[in-house]
Protein backbone atom coordinates (compact mmCIF):
# COMPACT_ATOMS: atom_id res chain seq x y z
CA UNK A 1 0.00 0.00 0.00
CA UNK A 2 2.56 2.23 1.14
CA UNK A 3 4.64 1.75 -2.79
CA UNK A 4 1.37 2.63 -4.27
CA UNK A 5 0.88 5.64 -2.43
CA UNK A 6 4.75 6.75 -3.09
CA UNK A 7 4.11 6.21 -6.47
CA UNK A 8 0.68 8.07 -6.71
CA UNK A 9 2.17 10.95 -5.13
CA UNK A 10 5.72 11.16 -7.17
CA UNK A 11 3.32 11.22 -10.53
CA UNK A 12 0.74 13.89 -8.50
CA UNK A 13 3.61 16.19 -7.98
CA UNK A 14 5.03 15.20 -11.19
CA UNK A 15 1.83 17.10 -12.83
CA UNK A 16 1.76 19.85 -10.33
CA UNK A 17 5.12 20.63 -11.43
CA UNK A 18 7.05 19.81 -8.13
CA UNK A 19 10.11 17.57 -7.16
CA UNK A 20 8.49 14.23 -6.74
CA UNK A 21 8.71 12.25 -3.29
CA UNK A 22 11.66 10.06 -3.68
CA UNK A 23 12.34 7.15 -1.81
CA UNK A 24 15.73 8.32 -0.01
CA UNK A 25 16.85 4.51 1.19
CA UNK A 26 16.02 2.87 -2.18
CA UNK A 27 17.74 5.99 -3.97
CA UNK A 28 20.84 4.87 -1.80
CA UNK A 29 20.55 1.21 -3.11
CA UNK A 30 20.15 2.21 -6.68
CA UNK A 31 22.64 4.71 -6.79
CA UNK A 32 25.23 2.00 -4.81
CA UNK A 33 24.12 -0.57 -7.73
CA UNK A 34 24.89 1.83 -10.37
CA UNK A 35 28.41 2.94 -8.60
CA UNK A 36 28.85 -1.22 -8.89
CA UNK A 37 27.92 -1.32 -12.11
CA UNK A 38 29.96 1.49 -13.27
CA UNK A 39 33.16 0.97 -11.84
CA UNK A 40 35.95 0.86 -14.10
CA UNK A 41 33.53 -1.10 -16.69
CA UNK A 42 36.13 -0.81 -19.28
CA UNK A 43 38.10 -3.27 -17.07
CA UNK A 44 35.77 -5.91 -17.59
CA UNK A 45 35.30 -5.66 -21.51
CA UNK A 46 39.08 -5.76 -22.38
CA UNK A 47 39.71 -8.64 -20.04
CA UNK A 48 36.92 -10.57 -21.51
CA UNK A 49 37.83 -9.31 -25.48
CA UNK A 50 41.67 -9.84 -25.14
CA UNK A 51 42.29 -12.37 -22.18
CA UNK A 52 43.14 -14.82 -25.03
CA UNK A 53 45.96 -12.41 -26.17
CA UNK A 54 47.27 -12.30 -22.42
CA UNK A 55 47.01 -15.97 -22.46
CA UNK A 56 49.08 -15.80 -25.94
CA UNK A 57 52.08 -13.12 -24.45
CA UNK A 58 52.69 -15.39 -21.57
CA UNK A 59 52.60 -18.27 -23.19
CA UNK A 60 55.04 -17.01 -25.53
CA UNK A 61 57.45 -15.73 -22.86
CA UNK A 62 57.45 -18.75 -20.94
CA UNK A 63 59.09 -20.37 -24.35
CA UNK A 64 61.35 -17.39 -24.57
CA UNK A 65 62.61 -17.52 -20.99
CA UNK A 66 62.89 -21.63 -21.63
CA UNK A 67 64.96 -21.43 -24.62
CA UNK A 68 65.68 -16.98 -25.35
CA UNK A 69 68.43 -18.12 -28.24
CA UNK A 70 66.15 -20.43 -30.36
CA UNK A 71 62.23 -18.99 -29.94
CA UNK A 72 63.48 -15.26 -29.46
CA UNK A 73 64.75 -15.52 -33.08
CA UNK A 74 63.80 -14.22 -35.88
CA UNK A 75 63.79 -17.33 -38.36
CA UNK A 76 61.31 -18.53 -35.51
CA UNK A 77 58.94 -15.47 -36.02
CA UNK A 78 58.92 -15.43 -39.61
CA UNK A 79 57.79 -19.55 -39.45
CA UNK A 80 55.31 -18.61 -37.16
CA UNK A 81 53.81 -15.62 -39.04
CA UNK A 82 54.67 -16.52 -42.56
CA UNK A 83 53.80 -19.70 -42.70
CA UNK A 84 49.85 -19.79 -42.00
CA UNK A 85 48.25 -17.69 -44.15
CA UNK A 86 46.85 -20.68 -46.01
CA UNK A 87 45.10 -21.62 -43.30
CA UNK A 88 43.92 -18.04 -42.38
CA UNK A 89 42.34 -18.76 -45.77
CA UNK A 90 40.89 -21.48 -45.14
CA UNK A 91 39.65 -20.59 -41.69
CA UNK A 92 38.31 -17.41 -42.97
CA UNK A 93 36.29 -19.73 -45.79
CA UNK A 94 34.61 -22.28 -42.96
CA UNK A 95 33.75 -18.53 -40.81
CA UNK A 96 31.86 -17.21 -43.51
CA UNK A 97 28.90 -20.09 -43.49
CA UNK A 98 29.32 -20.51 -39.67
CA UNK A 99 28.24 -16.45 -39.39
CA UNK A 100 24.82 -17.35 -41.41
CA UNK A 101 24.31 -20.22 -39.48
CA UNK A 102 25.78 -23.19 -41.45
CA UNK A 103 28.63 -26.09 -41.73
CA UNK A 104 30.65 -26.41 -44.63
CA UNK A 105 32.58 -29.38 -43.77
CA UNK A 106 34.32 -29.67 -47.59
CA UNK A 107 35.97 -26.76 -47.47
CA UNK A 108 39.34 -28.41 -46.79
CA UNK A 109 38.77 -31.05 -50.07
CA UNK A 110 37.96 -27.97 -52.20
CA UNK A 111 40.86 -26.55 -51.80
CA UNK A 112 42.68 -29.61 -52.05
CA UNK A 113 40.91 -29.99 -55.30
CA UNK A 114 42.23 -26.62 -56.41
CA UNK A 115 45.48 -27.39 -55.50
CA UNK A 116 45.45 -30.23 -57.00
CA UNK A 117 44.11 -28.98 -60.32
CA UNK A 118 46.09 -26.22 -60.78
CA UNK A 119 49.59 -28.42 -60.89
CA UNK A 120 47.81 -30.96 -63.31
CA UNK A 121 46.91 -28.59 -65.69
CA UNK A 122 49.99 -26.77 -65.69
CA UNK A 123 52.50 -29.41 -65.74
CA UNK A 124 50.59 -32.45 -67.63
CA UNK A 125 48.29 -30.28 -69.99
CA UNK A 126 50.30 -27.32 -70.61
CA UNK A 127 48.20 -24.48 -68.90
CA UNK A 128 49.24 -20.93 -68.77
CA UNK A 129 49.74 -21.20 -64.65
CA UNK A 130 46.94 -17.62 -64.06
CA UNK A 131 44.38 -19.61 -66.37
CA UNK A 132 44.79 -23.50 -64.41
CA UNK A 133 44.59 -20.58 -61.46
CA UNK A 134 41.26 -19.47 -63.12
CA UNK A 135 39.92 -22.48 -63.82
CA UNK A 136 40.82 -23.98 -60.55
CA UNK A 137 38.47 -21.17 -58.44
CA UNK A 138 35.91 -21.57 -60.80
CA UNK A 139 35.23 -25.75 -60.08
CA UNK A 140 35.65 -24.67 -56.30
CA UNK A 141 32.92 -21.97 -57.01
CA UNK A 142 31.08 -25.06 -58.59
CA UNK A 143 31.69 -27.13 -55.89
CA UNK A 144 29.95 -24.37 -53.45
CA UNK A 145 27.14 -23.94 -56.01
CA UNK A 146 25.75 -27.24 -55.52
CA UNK A 147 26.37 -27.69 -51.65
CA UNK A 148 24.12 -24.50 -51.68
CA UNK A 149 21.89 -26.47 -54.03
CA UNK A 150 20.95 -29.70 -51.69
CA UNK A 151 21.28 -27.22 -48.38
CA UNK A 152 19.68 -24.03 -48.79
CA UNK A 153 17.31 -25.10 -52.16
CA UNK A 154 16.92 -28.83 -51.35
CA UNK A 155 16.54 -28.35 -47.46
CA UNK A 156 19.16 -31.36 -46.67
CA UNK A 157 21.00 -30.56 -43.63
CA UNK A 158 24.08 -29.04 -44.33
CA UNK A 159 26.56 -31.21 -41.83
CA UNK A 160 25.28 -34.17 -44.14
CA UNK A 161 25.39 -32.27 -47.75
CA UNK A 162 28.96 -30.92 -47.21
CA UNK A 163 30.44 -34.02 -45.16
CA UNK A 164 29.68 -36.18 -48.94
CA UNK A 165 31.04 -33.16 -51.03
CA UNK A 166 34.23 -32.92 -49.38
CA UNK A 167 34.74 -36.72 -49.68
CA UNK A 168 33.62 -36.72 -53.13
CA UNK A 169 35.92 -33.85 -54.10
CA UNK A 170 38.71 -35.78 -51.96
CA UNK A 171 38.14 -38.43 -54.83
CA UNK A 172 37.72 -36.57 -57.56
CA UNK A 173 41.52 -34.75 -56.25
CA UNK A 174 43.30 -38.06 -56.18
CA UNK A 175 41.61 -39.49 -59.24
CA UNK A 176 43.24 -36.53 -61.18
CA UNK A 177 46.42 -36.72 -59.44
CA UNK A 178 46.50 -40.15 -59.62
CA UNK A 179 47.63 -40.64 -56.04
CA UNK A 180 50.34 -39.17 -56.23
CA UNK A 181 52.33 -35.62 -55.35
CA UNK A 182 51.76 -33.50 -57.93
CA UNK A 183 53.99 -30.27 -58.30
CA UNK A 184 54.20 -27.39 -60.31
CA UNK A 185 57.62 -24.84 -60.84
CA UNK A 186 55.97 -21.43 -61.76
CA UNK A 187 58.87 -18.62 -60.44
CA UNK A 188 55.47 -15.86 -61.09
CA UNK A 189 53.25 -17.95 -59.08
CA UNK A 190 55.88 -18.41 -55.89
CA UNK A 191 56.29 -14.59 -56.56
CA UNK A 192 52.38 -14.08 -55.87
CA UNK A 193 52.90 -15.62 -52.15
CA UNK A 194 56.61 -15.72 -51.38
CA UNK A 195 57.93 -12.14 -52.40
CA UNK A 196 59.28 -10.76 -49.24
CA UNK A 197 57.35 -7.26 -47.67
CA UNK A 198 59.43 -6.08 -44.63
CA UNK A 199 60.33 -9.49 -43.75
CA UNK A 200 57.59 -11.48 -43.94
CA UNK A 201 56.29 -13.32 -47.36
CA UNK A 202 53.40 -10.67 -48.99
CA UNK A 203 50.76 -13.70 -48.32
CA UNK A 204 50.86 -12.63 -45.01
CA UNK A 205 49.28 -9.32 -45.93
CA UNK A 206 46.86 -10.81 -47.52
CA UNK A 207 45.28 -12.56 -44.39
CA UNK A 208 45.35 -9.71 -42.80
CA UNK A 209 43.81 -7.68 -45.67
CA UNK A 210 41.69 -10.32 -46.06
CA UNK A 211 40.10 -10.31 -42.16
CA UNK A 212 39.95 -6.81 -41.82
CA UNK A 213 37.78 -6.45 -45.19
CA UNK A 214 35.67 -9.31 -44.10
CA UNK A 215 35.71 -7.08 -40.76
CA UNK A 216 34.18 -4.49 -41.84
CA UNK A 217 31.42 -6.01 -44.19
CA UNK A 218 30.25 -7.91 -41.09
CA UNK A 219 30.38 -4.97 -38.56
CA UNK A 220 29.69 -2.03 -41.20
CA UNK A 221 27.92 -2.92 -44.01
CA UNK A 222 24.27 -4.01 -44.71
CA UNK A 223 24.81 -7.40 -46.41
CA UNK A 224 27.06 -8.04 -42.90
CA UNK A 225 24.53 -7.29 -40.82
CA UNK A 226 21.56 -9.29 -42.69
CA UNK A 227 24.26 -12.14 -41.97
CA UNK A 228 24.58 -11.90 -38.87
CA UNK A 229 21.23 -11.71 -38.68
CA UNK A 230 20.36 -14.77 -40.54
CA UNK A 231 22.70 -16.32 -38.28
CA UNK A 232 21.07 -15.77 -35.18
CA UNK A 233 17.65 -16.45 -36.39
CA UNK A 234 16.49 -17.48 -40.07
CA UNK A 235 12.96 -16.87 -39.47
CA UNK A 236 12.85 -13.80 -37.92
CA UNK A 237 15.48 -12.54 -40.41
CA UNK A 238 13.36 -13.59 -43.14
CA UNK A 239 10.17 -11.50 -41.53
CA UNK A 240 12.14 -8.65 -41.33
CA UNK A 241 12.55 -8.33 -45.02
CA UNK A 242 15.91 -10.16 -45.10
CA UNK A 243 16.75 -12.11 -48.56
CA UNK A 244 17.82 -15.18 -45.89
CA UNK A 245 18.22 -17.84 -49.15
CA UNK A 246 20.45 -15.49 -50.94
CA UNK A 247 22.70 -14.90 -48.55
CA UNK A 248 22.96 -18.42 -47.34
CA UNK A 249 23.27 -19.61 -50.89
CA UNK A 250 26.28 -16.47 -51.08
CA UNK A 251 27.79 -17.59 -47.69
CA UNK A 252 28.51 -21.14 -49.61
CA UNK A 253 29.69 -19.65 -52.74
CA UNK A 254 32.22 -16.92 -50.76
CA UNK A 255 33.60 -19.80 -48.68
CA UNK A 256 34.21 -21.94 -51.93
CA UNK A 257 36.24 -18.99 -53.24
CA UNK A 258 37.94 -18.65 -50.18
CA UNK A 259 38.56 -21.81 -49.81
CA UNK A 260 39.98 -22.27 -53.76
CA UNK A 261 42.08 -19.28 -53.03
CA UNK A 262 43.46 -21.14 -49.86
CA UNK A 263 44.79 -23.90 -52.13
CA UNK A 264 46.23 -21.88 -55.01
CA UNK A 265 47.94 -19.93 -52.04
CA UNK A 266 49.20 -23.74 -50.69
CA UNK A 267 50.63 -24.48 -54.56
CA UNK A 268 52.04 -21.24 -54.54
CA UNK A 269 54.02 -21.53 -51.24
CA UNK A 270 54.92 -25.01 -51.46
CA UNK A 271 54.94 -25.73 -55.51
CA UNK A 272 52.49 -28.89 -54.85
CA UNK A 273 49.89 -30.83 -53.10
CA UNK A 274 49.12 -34.62 -52.10
CA UNK A 275 45.47 -34.75 -52.61
CA UNK A 276 45.54 -37.00 -49.61
CA UNK A 277 46.21 -34.85 -47.19
CA UNK A 278 43.52 -32.10 -47.74
CA UNK A 279 41.37 -33.33 -44.45
CA UNK A 280 44.37 -32.69 -42.34
CA UNK A 281 43.76 -29.50 -42.45
CA UNK A 282 40.40 -28.82 -41.51
CA UNK A 283 40.56 -29.94 -37.80
CA UNK A 284 42.83 -26.32 -37.81
CA UNK A 285 40.59 -24.44 -39.47
CA UNK A 286 37.45 -24.92 -37.46
CA UNK A 287 39.72 -24.81 -33.89
CA UNK A 288 40.54 -21.55 -35.04
CA UNK A 289 37.24 -19.85 -35.85
CA UNK A 290 35.85 -21.36 -32.75
CA UNK A 291 38.59 -19.91 -30.41
CA UNK A 292 38.28 -16.87 -32.36
CA UNK A 293 34.75 -16.38 -30.68
CA UNK A 294 36.38 -16.08 -27.49
CA UNK A 295 38.58 -12.40 -28.54
CA UNK A 296 37.79 -9.24 -30.11
CA UNK A 297 34.29 -10.07 -30.11
CA UNK A 298 33.40 -12.59 -27.50
CA UNK A 299 30.39 -15.33 -28.61
CA UNK A 300 30.23 -14.38 -31.96
CA UNK A 301 32.55 -15.67 -35.27
CA UNK A 302 34.53 -12.84 -36.65
CA UNK A 303 37.43 -12.52 -38.95
CA UNK A 304 40.24 -10.96 -36.31
CA UNK A 305 39.45 -13.01 -33.56
CA UNK A 306 39.95 -16.09 -35.56
CA UNK A 307 43.36 -14.85 -37.31
CA UNK A 308 44.54 -14.31 -33.88
CA UNK A 309 43.16 -17.89 -32.66
CA UNK A 310 45.42 -19.30 -35.93
CA UNK A 311 48.44 -17.51 -34.53
CA UNK A 312 47.72 -18.94 -30.92
CA UNK A 313 47.68 -22.23 -32.08
CA UNK A 314 50.30 -21.87 -34.12
CA UNK A 315 52.64 -20.49 -31.24
CA UNK A 316 51.88 -23.15 -29.16
CA UNK A 317 52.85 -26.25 -31.43
CA UNK A 318 55.71 -24.80 -32.66
CA UNK A 319 57.28 -24.06 -29.16
CA UNK A 320 56.47 -27.58 -28.00
CA UNK A 321 58.21 -28.61 -31.17
CA UNK A 322 61.43 -26.73 -30.34
CA UNK A 323 60.97 -28.30 -27.14
CA UNK A 324 61.15 -31.81 -28.59
CA UNK A 325 57.76 -33.00 -29.02
CA UNK A 326 57.42 -35.34 -32.11
CA UNK A 327 54.96 -34.52 -34.86
CA UNK A 328 51.87 -35.59 -32.75
CA UNK A 329 52.08 -32.66 -30.72
CA UNK A 330 50.18 -30.93 -33.55
CA UNK A 331 46.90 -33.31 -33.31
CA UNK A 332 47.04 -33.16 -30.09
CA UNK A 333 47.08 -29.33 -29.60
CA UNK A 334 44.52 -28.54 -32.30
CA UNK A 335 41.90 -31.38 -30.87
CA UNK A 336 42.03 -30.02 -27.52
CA UNK A 337 41.99 -26.68 -29.14
CA UNK A 338 38.62 -27.41 -30.50
CA UNK A 339 36.96 -28.82 -27.07
CA UNK A 340 38.31 -25.55 -24.87
CA UNK A 341 37.51 -23.24 -28.50
CA UNK A 342 33.98 -24.73 -28.51
CA UNK A 343 33.50 -24.62 -24.15
CA UNK A 344 34.46 -21.10 -24.22
CA UNK A 345 31.84 -20.05 -26.90
CA UNK A 346 29.58 -21.68 -24.82
CA UNK A 347 30.57 -20.10 -21.47
CA UNK A 348 30.87 -16.55 -23.45
CA UNK A 349 27.41 -16.75 -25.24
CA UNK A 350 25.66 -18.35 -21.86
CA UNK A 351 26.94 -15.39 -19.66
CA UNK A 352 25.93 -12.66 -22.72
CA UNK A 353 22.56 -14.07 -22.86
CA UNK A 354 21.97 -13.75 -18.99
Amino acid sequence: MSDFTGRSDSVLAARAGQEPIVDQSAATTAGTATTDRGRMPWLGTMASRYALVLVWALMALVYYILMPHRFGSTATISSIFGSQQVLVFLALSAMITLVVGEFDLSIASVMGLAATLVPVLVTSHGWNVWGACLFALLVCLVAGAINAFFVVIAGVPSFVVTLGMGTLLMGVAQAISGSTIVSVASPSLSGFALHEVLGMPVSFYYGILLAVLLAYILGWTPLGRGMIFVGASPEVARLAGIPVRRIRIGAYLAGALLAGLAGVMLVATVGGFDSSSSATYLLPAIAAVFLGTAVVQPGMFNPIGTMIAIYFLTTGIFGLQLLGFSGWIQNVFYGAGLVVAVTLAKIVRDRTTE
